[in-house]
């Protein structure tokens, strides 16, 4: 082979790789940013008005419907203010929605 060929398809093969390259990156961007706008209010754990009920560890010897509030307001944050309860709760002290 001679050695302008070799150069041809060395320059072809580098070519070949940065567009493939390239290509990957735009897609992983458009991708994550179809992600991004299809996360919205719809994707929430719980709604005003909710029943929630806390882990029997965060308050023991109650039973389940001592533990059970309603939800005042989602925050942007995603806590939670609850009636009757002072303070912002987060997901994880709650047990999981059925």
């Amino acid at each position: 082979m001679k050695s302008r060929t070799k150069w041809f398809l060395g320059g072809l093969a580098l070519v070949v790789g940065a567009a493939g390259t390239a290509g990957a990156y735009w897609k992983r961007k458009s991708v994550t940013a179809v992600q991004k706008r299809e996360k919205g209010h719809d994707d929430v754990w719980a709604r005003p008005g909710m029943l929630v009920v806390f882990r029997a560890e965060l308050m023991p010897g109650r039973d389940r419907e001592e533990r059970t509030f309603r939800v005042k307001e989602l925050l942007p944050s995603g806590r939670v203010s609850l009636h009757d309860v002072n303070g912002e709760h987060t997901e994880t002290e709650f047990e999981p929605v059925v």
